[in-house]
């Protein structure tokens, strides 16, 4: 039993001292409609520039948003709300221990 014990305590901080190298940032920032007004509760995605790895939020009462815990990367950025969708904004670095801003309009006219 103690032997179980031990390689279970030993598996434990193996994975905790390999998840603490990977290395992580943050995105954070604000959309805006076209008149440049924070949009409340609007969708943003986010996913890798290989489009392999989705994340996704809602900002909050002031049009802010953050995703954290980000592998280093790449990422693509893209806001909706009420059937209008932002331009991807494309290849927004995320670095080591960092926050990364971004501003995010929307346009106008709902896309069809």
């Amino acid at each position: 039993m103690k032997k179980i014990l031990a390689l279970a305590a030993a598996v434990s901080l193996y994975c905790a001292i390999a998840a603490a190298r990977i290395p992580i940032g943050t995105l954070a920032g604000t959309v805006v409609d076209s008149h440049g007004r924070p949009v409340a509760y609007a969708v943003v995605m986010a996913q890798t520039s290989d489009g392999l790895k989705p994340y996704g939020t809602h900002t909050d009462a002031n049009g802010r948003f953050e995703i954290t815990r980000l592998e280093t990367g790449q990422y693509d950025l893209r806001a909706s709300c009420h059937g209008a969708l932002s331009d991807w904004d494309r290849r927004i670095m995320v670095r080591s221990n960092r926050t990364t801003s971004v501003l995010l309009r929307l346009p106008s006219k709902k896309v069809q």
